[in-house]
């Protein structure tokens, strides 16, 4: 069964959203969940419809397309495809920079969508080979977190990817493989965090990662395996390098 991809579109000219969504139409794997017309709509979008798949102008009335792929990742956790389009040129550079996964010209033609296309069920492709190769836990025994409203949810490890501090909120969130985070009750600590399961160690002050979906540290960020590989706020902290380290060759 082919991976269908739920899609967003961002621009604020109603013409180029009807060419694209007219354009799209032949690739029923493509489902389009709703368009927006500026930043702040869109990022709203994406926060409620949590997209694989974004087609965005580069620049919207109110931010540069770039601004909101930077937010949408760091702030909302999203993992996404972004396709940049623009009648700019000169925007290409800037597009391929913030980590677009591939960029089109106005008017889109067809031609240049099927590669695209192609391109996009290739990565697809890629990442389920990836998640196979991922060890599988059986019988896994879950454990309880509590939530700052008090409610008991019921987790596995390999359901987790990572803990990330939020020194605004004063707590710890759990960084879900469905793409969503759930928050923790205030009195968490990271010591309370790590004893859950012997994977789950600290890398820095503000994380601890998942060393399961831990794939390798470059220029001191942990690169995770699918479905964290869109994160790269997880730094790797001196204090906390030769202990994580250590833990690795334990496990």
């Amino acid at each position: 069964m082919n991976k269908i991809y739920r899609t967003v579109i961002i621009d604020d000219e109603e013409s180029a959203i009807d060419n694209l969504c007219l354009a799209l139409k032949p690739y029923g794997q493509i489902v389009v969940e709703g368009v927006a017309h500026n930043g702040a709509a869109g990022l709203k979008l994406i926060e409620k419809v949590r997209p694989d798949l974004v087609f965005q102008d580069v620049e919207l009335p109110d931010m540069l397309g770039m601004e909101l792929v930077t937010r949408a990742r760091k702030k909302l956790g999203v993992n996404m495809e972004v396709v940049f389009y623009t009648a700019y040129n000169k925007y290409m550079i800037d597009a391929f920079r913030a980590y677009a996964f591939d960029f089109l010209l106005k008017p889109v033609d067809s031609q240049e969508l099927e590669v695209v296309i192609r391109r996009l069920e290739e990565r697809g492709k890629e990442v389920e080979a990836v998640k196979a190769q991922l060890p599988v836990p059986t019988a896994e025994k879950p454990f309880m977190m509590v939530t700052p409203t008090g409610d008991l949810r019921f987790l596995h490890a390999s359901e987790i990817g990572y803990f990330r501090y939020l020194s605004g909120r004063k707590l710890w969130e759990v960084a879900l493989s469905d793409g969503t985070f759930l928050p923790l009750k205030r009195n968490t600590t990271a010591e309370q965090l790590c004893i859950y399961d012997k994977s789950f160690v600290q890398v820095h002050q503000s994380y601890i990662v998942n060393m399961n979906y831990l794939v390798m540290v470059q220029d001191n960020r942990c690169i995770m395996y699918p479905p964290f590989d869109g994160c790269d706020e997880l730094l790797v902290s001196k204090k906390y390098r030769k202990e994580m380290m250590d833990r690795f060759y334990q496990l």
